[in-house]
């Protein structure tokens, strides 16, 4: 326990500390908005790859709770683990976001004054976290090794076809309510991503449940056939 603990609190820190830090440094690089925006993308998916490959067998790699609550809604956790799991995912987030801005020398907390609300932005969020999930559930059912790439992936292009630029994550839209920089979000506007994530996350697990779970005919047959 204690290590599955310890890395997700990791995995997370990581994953925020590279979602504010290179927000950070592609601001401070130019003052192009949408070059900014491929400076956050790119480190983004890549450190998503990165931090799935090696945690998780440890920890199953979640780093969400929005995707916690999916495996503890099919029963693939108990309670018992799932509390914890996103206990930790809330404090590794404070603590990457703590770390991004003593790199560049900002104040270790911030207030962020940066609004993102409405019902474009939580109808994003809802959108983010529903394929986001469905990626992870698709790659459990048909190709567990291909997670790392189907999660970084999917960030990577959900930056850019969402209005929200794809939080998908409470434990991150958390953090990031204390950065002033490129990342930040305003705190009255976290409540609203984080319920729009669940949300997203519970469609999820109803949707794939059902498009999934078992697989297609033609499948069955073919696995039947193999076995035989």
């Amino acid at each position: 326990m204690s290590r599955r603990l310890a890395a997700e609190a990791f995995g997370t820190a990581m994953l925020v500390a590279a979602v504010i830090g290179s927000g950070i440094m592609a601001e401070r690089l130019t003052g192009d908005g949408a070059l900014t925006l491929l400076g956050n993308t790119i480190p983004t998916g890549a450190i998503l790859v990165c931090l799935i490959t090696v945690l998780g067998p440890i920890s199953g790699a979640h780093f969400n709770p929005a995707v916690t609550l999916a495996f503890w809604m099919r029963r693939s956790i108990g309670l018992s683990l799932a509390a914890p799991y996103v206990a930790a995912q809330i404090a590794g987030g404070l603590i990457g976001m703590i770390a991004a801005h003593l790199m560049f020398e900002l104040p270790p907390l911030q207030a962020s004054l940066t609004a993102r609300t409405g019902a474009g932005q939580w109808w994003a969020e809802i959108v983010a976290t529903f394929g986001l999930v469905g990626m992870i559930l698709g790659g459990v059912r048909f190709n567990a090794p291909a997670i790392p790439w189907l999660v970084g992936l999917y960030i990577t292009a959900a930056y850019w076809f969402t209005a929200s630029t794809s939080f998908a994550n409470p434990a991150v839209a958390i953090a990031r309510a204390f950065t002033d920089t490129f990342s930040g979000i305003q705190p009255l506007d976290v409540p609203g991503f984080v319920v729009a994530e669940l949300v997203g996350a519970m469609l999820a697990v109803w949707f794939f449940g059902w498009l999934l779970y078992p697989p297609p005919r033609p499948l069955r047959a073919a696995m039947r056939q193999s076995r035989s």
